[in-house]
């Protein structure tokens, strides 16, 4: 069965996810390139998407617009909520524990949804709640997946709480451990007698999108315990990112050329 002619609507949006996507703000001949179109019809589509503001031109070169930046930062979090939450309530049910989803701000990570069991109620859910790396799992898991120059402002508010940034109890030791295990371990720095276990999703070997964390009694995770919960956050993440990489037939996935 052939298939059916993209419509301006495809067109438009090849265009704006290819912008999105590109490593660095992309030219007009990359963009044609990248979502195979003719030039002049590229050039008089991007004219709509700056117009109404979903691409922003800056030179020669092309940006994501205003459009896009205030959706990616209220509906593409309940997007990833829903998407998420099967998988929470899942991972939950199946070690018994608490498990929250969290994403990178500024400078910290936010809860965005939580899945707490009864028998745990006496555990902060922290839902909406900004966390530093140096005190929290889902932070620490999420900053050890940046790149070494993007953790910059991640730091600071270690720095300016006084927790050591360098040497073998510094928190940039603790995010390469991380980094090279996948999972970030916490025993009782935020609360005395809970511990947490988080690991980011990262598709497409980009920046990560997500973390999820499990949170229970300190006293319930013996060595044993720990692969055990570490097999099944594994599990869900790739469960996740699988769900999360989903982009849809007809989408440019080439990485456009500066």
């Amino acid at each position: 069965m052939p298939e059916a002619p993209r419509t301006a609507v495809d067109k438009a949006l090849d265009l704006v996810e290819a912008v999105a996507r590109s490593p660095q703000p992309p030219r007009l001949t990359d963009l044609a390139e990248a979502v195979d179109l003719h030039r002049a019809t590229a050039y008089r589509i991007l004219l709509d998407l700056v117009r109404r503001g979903w691409v922003l031109r800056a030179g020669d070169r092309y940006l994501p617009g205003t459009a896009v930046l205030q959706l990616s930062s209220a509906a593409t979090r309940h997007s990833l909520v829903a998407l998420a939450r099967p998988v929470l309530r899942s991972l939950s049910e199946a070690t018994e524990m608490m498990v929250n989803l969290q994403v990178l701000e500024e400078d910290r990570s936010r809860v965005i949804d939580v899945v707490r069991p009864e028998r745990l109620g006496m555990i902060t859910r922290l839902l909406g709640e900004a966390l530093p790396v140096h005190r929290f799992a889902g932070p620490l898991a999420l900053v050890a997946a940046l790149e070494p120059e993007a953790r910059g402002p991640y730091l600071r508010p270690a720095e300016e709480a006084g927790h050591p940034l360098d040497g073998p109890e510094g928190i940039v030791a603790e995010i390469e451990h991380t980094r090279r295990s996948g999972f970030a371990v916490e025993h009782g720095r935020n609360e005395k007698p809970v511990a947490s276990l988080s690991r980011a999703v990262v598709v497409d070997q980009g920046s990560p999108l997500c973390a999820l964390t499990v949170v229970g009694l300190d006293a319930e995770i013996d060595t044993a315990r720990l692969l055990h919960l570490k097999q099944r956050l594994r599990e869900a993440t790739e469960e996740l990112g699988r769900l999360l990489s989903w982009t849809g037939p007809g989408t440019a996935t080439t990485e456009v050329p500066a």
